[in-house]
């Protein structure tokens, strides 16, 4: 699908969306949950390999006998070991889990770099991605589709410089990572916001007042009673998103509303696989220590019929 095409496709589902007033459209951005099982290891241990595999590969490794898990578990637990001293940290744990659990972020990154890596050096230049995403729109100042191409193209700029740490307008893969998936880096965050705000603050006035953030929501479509949800919201912008009462929501508020400060799963479960495989109590834990716990890490419900396995680009 081209750019044409695709925001043709966007403007149709903006459309339709709008034809049902009584739905909401949610800007928060939630941390994941690690799994849809119950955490209670005293029943399973089916939350912990969702968490520390992904529920995808944790499926994959249910058919494995006791000795193929073990052994595919210490391939994994060399990956773990970042720093490659021999022990694996509370720290190394918490950022594989939260790899496992942002593996379809990277499938999207994969599928998207061939079409942006043009002369196939590993990196994306500014040059590379403008050209294959906007190319020949740009000679068109006056659009069919009614599109502001450039003005599409100078805010597309604008997060791919903020992605690009060094600065060199070409992007690595955990760069291009940023750019495409803000939302998910720490250093990328003040961009979504300040894109966010964009989008709602209509009078361009630097806040966003009670009637732009329920506009961005609703719209009345010249309905005069407005739905339960949209009275709630109301109530929530005065009590809760503005936080200083002041009528608006100012960029540390928005901020506040749509990156909200989650519990971290992640560094929750690395803190209790830590507490239950540390059997020397020095607070990280060796290969051994691991694969000693590998029911508890990718566990076993192996059947007798010898299934033929094939692991992925994992391992």
């Amino acid at each position: 699908m081209d750019l044409r095409q695709f925001l043709t496709c966007l403007s149709l589902c903006t459309a339709f969306a709008l034809s049902k007033p009584t739905e909401k459209k949610d800007r928060v951005h939630h941390e994941p949950q690690l799994s849809d099982k119950v955490h209670n290891d005293a029943q399973s241990f089916d939350y912990d390999h969702d968490a520390f595999l992904g529920a995808e590969e944790a499926k994959t490794f249910d058919q494995l006998t006791p000795e193929e898990s073990k052994e595919r578990l210490g391939m994994i637990v060399d990956k773990i070991d970042a720093d490659k001293d021999g022990f694996v940290t509370e720290g190394e744990l918490k950022s594989w889990i939260k790899h496992a659990q942002k593996k379809y972020i990277y499938d999207n990154v994969e599928n998207q770099w061939q079409e942006f890596d043009l002369n196939q050096d590993g990196l994306i230049s500014w040059d590379e991605y403008r050209n294959v995403t906007y190319g020949t729109y740009l000679d068109d100042p006056d659009p069919d589709d009614g599109f502001n191409y450039k003005q599409m193209m100078v805010r597309d700029e604008r997060r791919f410089k903020m992605a690009d740490k060094d600065g060199d307008l070409i992007a690595t893969k955990e760069e291009f990572t940023a750019f495409l998936h803000p939302e998910e880096y720490e250093y990328m965050k003040d961009i979504v916001v300040q894109e966010t705000m964009e989008d709602i603050d209509k009078n361009a006035d630097g806040f966003i007042d009670l009637e732009e953030y329920i506009g961005d929501m609703y719209s009345h479509d010249g309905n005069a009673d407005e739905p339960e949800w949209v009275k709630t919201e109301r109530e929530q912008f005065v009590e809760f998103r503005d936080k200083n009462r002041d009528g608006k929501m100012d960029k540390e508020e928005t901020k506040d509303w749509i990156l909200p400060s989650d519990y971290d799963h992640a560094e929750a479960e690395a803190r209790h696989l830590v507490y239950e495989s540390d059997q020397n109590k020095d607070g990280k834990l060796t290969k051994e220590e691991i694969v000693d716990k590998y029911d508890l890490f990718v566990g076993s419900q192996a059947t007798d019929f010898g299934e033929a396995l094939v692991r992925h680009d994992e391992f």
